[in-house]
């Protein structure tokens, strides 16, 4: 499984014609983390005009909800929503907050200035892309360090190394490519190592993003 979503949780502002429009952006896992969060940020800016909250659950997004919070009906919630699918961006609650500066954006305006206040804010988080790896430990002597070592860069496999009596070293692979890595290493150091599958855990891997806001 692969998917994309946050690096981590943050804000970022925009002004558009003197009105404010900050974005907060959460990772979340169920609809009451995205309740919670919207709540909070209710609390934070309850002097806003307006906070406009949307969220998508799931690697297909069998969950989405967006509301306009009393911005003209398809201006705010729906932009922002589309933005985050735009960007492939999965679990993830987002809120825009604004503060009215006394010019109006009119409907277009207001589409914009929300679709581009949720680009620019996951472009200053940054986005992650998680994929479901199987962690593997390999145990191996002090003398078989350095050609392991050369094998894992060689095929970009991340890697901690453990010092002790003997040497174990950490990586994590896709299930299928867990069958190639076992007989490699088994043949590169004949057969004399020991290798533990671990469970499978997520590793998040930083994306450059691609999509950049118009302020």
């Amino acid at each position: 499984m692969v998917y994309r979503t946050i690096q981590q949780n943050g804000e970022a502002e925009l002004i558009n014609k003197k009105s404010r429009f900050i974005t907060q952006l959460a990772r979340i896992t169920s609809e009451a983390d995205a309740q919670a969060f919207i709540a909070q940020v209710k609390k934070t800016h309850y002097k806003a005009n307006h906070n406009v909250p949307v969220y998508l659950l799931g690697d297909d997004d069998h969950i989405q909800r967006a509301n306009d919070d009393g911005e003209p009906s398809g201006t705010a919630g729906v932009p922002m929503l589309k933005t985050l699918q735009e960007m492939g961006l999965h679990d993830v609650c987002a809120v825009t907050t604004r503060y009215f500066g006394g010019i109006k954006l009119g409907a277009g305006g207001l589409i914009r200035a929300y679709s581009n206040s949720v680009s620019n804010a996951v472009n200053e988080i940054g986005i992650v892309e998680r994929r479901l790896q199987k962690q593997v430990t390999i145990a191996i002597s002090y003398a078989q360090l350095g050609s392991v070592q050369h094998y894992l860069e060689a095929n970009a496999l991340p890697m901690i190394i453990n010092y002790a009596v003997n040497v174990e070293i950490e990586t994590s692979v896709p299930e299928s490519a867990l069958e190639n890595l076992e007989n490699d290493l088994t043949n590169l150091l004949s057969g004399q190592l020991s290798l533990t599958i671990g469970d499978d855990e997520f590793v998040e891997i930083p994306v450059t993003t691609t999509k950049n806001a118009d302020s």
